[in-house]
């Protein structure tokens, strides 16, 4: 099967296929995930953008290398 997960779109890719958009979905829950965690406890809209950056950052950073790979690869 040589099918891509995701292809090019402008700056970013889009998901082609049922596991790129697997992959998409997982990663938008797990941002609302610590969105949501992290903006029960925080006190002010800067605790809640500093406590997920982090998280945020990392999986659009790691949801786009694979969305690289994936489209490079084949």
């Amino acid at each position: 099967m040589n099918e891509y997960w995701f292809k090019p779109f402008g700056w970013t890719y889009r998901p082609t296929s049922t596991i790129g958009y697997v992959i998409t979905i997982c990663a938008i829950a797990f941002v609302v995930q610590v969105i949501v965690a992290i903006d029960r406890s925080s006190h002010s809209i800067t605790d809640t953008l500093y406590g997920t950056y982090p998280f945020v950052i990392t999986t659009f950073l790691a949801w786009d290398w694979i969305a690289r790979k994936s489209y490079e690869v084949r």
